[in-house]
Order: structure tokens, then sequence, then C-alpha cells
């Protein structure tokens, strides 16, 4: 019979790694969780009526929500987002100021995006000049991503930026405005408005999480078949196998 002997190498090995896989197939699960709480809430306050925009500051969870906005764009201002793709084509982002009327709130409003085929020169838009009535969304950034080109500190707009944080860029236009960026609803003044709302799917955390977990019980498989061996042979079995052997040598001398 086999008796489980494992090495000390494939015993280290396994206490390492083992761990490693199995956290990080939780973590995916985790994360897919995250995000399917996250398209749920997107989906349903997307499906909720609009609010008025000079609600916005009372308002705790502002994220996913539905905004009716009346004023105008600030054309002297804008932010190019870059590194934005579309379909595999190179684009960027159109974010500008917007002034609502209703209650003289100062927003951060994406208009879209539009391609960005030649970067030799400026990417080209138009901005409106009378006032609009316009649909847009709250979008809150996952985490802290303020970050700039280094000529975006110049005094020159448009200025071309990686990341945006509103709360960042309303001290430096020496206004008071809305935290968070507003992204426009197809309609009036808006370029191309399809938004990912997450970068990867639930469906796609589940398949690294089996990924994960298929590798941490491959390894466990691998250790058991290795540790099993063969039971070496006793110091009586090792005299019984010599005395047989020379028993076989006498009868061949007779």
């Amino acid at each position: 019979m086999r008796r489980f002997r494992p090495g000390i190498a494939p015993t280290l090995v396994i206490l390492v790694l083992l761990p490693v896989l199995i956290s990080l197939g939780g973590w995916q699960l985790g994360r897919g969780e995250e995000k399917r709480v996250m398209l749920a809430h997107y989906a349903e306050r997307r499906a909720a009526p609009p609010m008025s925009a000079e609600l916005l500051p009372n308002t705790p969870d502002p994220a996913y929500r539905r905004v009716q906005l009346r004023g105008s764009f600030d054309a002297e201002h804008s932010l190019i987002l870059d590194n934005s793709t579309r379909e595999g084509k190179v684009g960027v982002e159109l974010i500008q100021p917007f002034h609502d009327q209703g209650g003289g709130l100062w927003l951060m409003v994406n208009r879209g995006w539009l391609p960005w085929p030649d970067r030799r020169t400026p990417p080209t838009f138009d901005t409106p000049t009378q006032p609009l009535n316009l649909d847009a969304w709250v979008y809150v950034a996952p985490g802290a991503t303020f970050q700039l080109h280094p000529d975006a500190q110049s005094d020159v707009w448009p200025k071309l930026v990686t990341a945006i944080d509103p709360a960042k860029v309303w001290p430096e236009l020496n206004r008071e405005g809305f935290a968070h960026e507003l992204r426009l609803e197809a309609g009036p003044a808006a370029y191309r408005t399809d938004w990912p709302v997450v970068a990867m799917g639930p469906e796609k955390h589940m398949g690294y999480a089996v990924q994960w977990f298929a590798m941490a019980t491959a390894l466990t498989g691998l250790y058991l078949y290795l540790s099993f061996r063969p039971p070496s042979p006793t110091k009586h079995n090792k005299k019984k196998e010599a005395a047989h052997g020379n028993g076989d040598e006498s009868s061949q001398h007779v």
C-alpha cells in the first residue's frame, strides 16, 4: 500500500501557493458581486425620473441619478479627456463647465466621445452658445484618479487630461461647483454617449475566479499524487531478499 510521505519542497510550495490561489479566487468572487450590485443600482436609478440640478448638492448619494439641466456651456474652459477608445478607434471625451440657471450651480458636463485620429492636430468640436435643456446623469469615479499631462497646468485652454476630478478643477476656475462629473444622455450638444458602466462585467470576474480555484485544485491533486509513495523496504524484508538470493545461487552451484 502507498503511504503519505510528502517531500519538503512540494510541501513548501503548496503552503505558499495554495492560500494565494484561493485568496485570488475569493477576491474575484467579491469583485464580481460588487459589479453585480453596481449594475443593478445603475439600472434602477437610470429608470427613475430625472431630478432638478439644484437638488444635487444636498443629495447624499448622487451616483447614477438622472438630472435635468437648463443653462449654457462655458466654451473657454474645455477639458479634453485622453486615452478613450470606441470599437478600436482612438478618441477623446469633451468635458465643459455648464452653468445651470435653475439653482445657479456650476457643473462639469461630459458631452461624449469624439474621434481624434491625427494627434498632430487638436481635436475639433463646437460649443452651443444658446441656453439648452439637457438630460444627464451623475458619474461618481470609483477612486481618486486626478491626473494631468505636464502641460495641463498651464493657462492655455482647452487642456488635455488623462482623468478628471471636478472638485479639484473648480478652485482653478475660482468657482464653486458640483464635485462630480455629469454625463450627457443622447440629445442636443451630445457627441457619442455610450459609456460602459463597468470595464469588466461580473461574468468575467466569475470566470477568473473559476480559473484560480481550478489551479488550486490541480495543485492540490498534484501534491497528493506525488506525496503517496510505495513503502520503503524494511530491514527484515531486505534480509529475506538477501537470503532468497543466496539460496538461488546455492541451487545453481549444485
